[in-house]
């Protein structure tokens, strides 16, 4: 059990990065700081979208429009931490 929890919170881990690198890459793109011309920043900006925005569109559909504002991986990333925490305050020290 002990080896699956593991698994779990380095997926939760790496999941929370591409989320804050979305984010970033989302706000230097709006910003006109990288231009979405480029081949490479085309590939990452929409690589990144594939993986966080399911997540990220499950969200928005509840939270209500705060104009230019995204507040949902603020939300997500919320929801992560909160799995962790379980993880680790509750099936951690059962799976010893």
């Amino acid at each position: 059990m002990l080896p699956i929890l593991d698994v779990i919170m380095l997926a939760l881990r790496i999941y929370t990065w591409l989320i804050l690198a979305s984010v970033i890459i989302s706000w230097l793109v709006a910003f006109g700081v990288i231009n979405m011309r480029n081949d490479f920043v085309r590939m990452i900006y929409e690589s990144l979208q594939r993986v966080t925005e399911p997540a990220l569109s499950r969200i928005r559909r509840f939270m209500p429009d705060l104009g230019g504002i995204d507040l949902s991986p603020i939300v997500l990333l919320l929801i992560i931490f909160f799995i962790q925490q379980v993880i680790i305050r509750y099936l951690y020290p059962v799976a010893f």
